[in-house]
């Protein structure tokens, strides 16, 4: 499933540790909580959350996203 996220929209994902955010459109930037590494993505990237903690899903641009969820 697709998430589209306005331009300076922000979405929370908790406990996320292992998850994949995957950018289809536009850019976005990922902060998790505990880590000084923060992380942006362009179309066709994607990023594997490491913490269980909170991570920040912002979009740069108008954008499109998806997030696979490990179990």
């Amino acid at each position: 499933m697709r998430i589209q996220l306005a331009r300076g929209a922000a979405m929370p994902v908790r406990g996320g540790a292992g998850h994949t955010v995957h950018a289809h459109e536009g850019r976005i930037w990922i902060t998790e909580e505990a880590s000084s590494a923060d992380v942006v993505l362009r179309p066709g990237e994607s990023f594997r959350l490491a913490r269980r903690g909170l991570a920040v899903v912002e979009a740069l641009s108008d954008a499109s996203i998806s997030i696979r969820f490990q179990m």
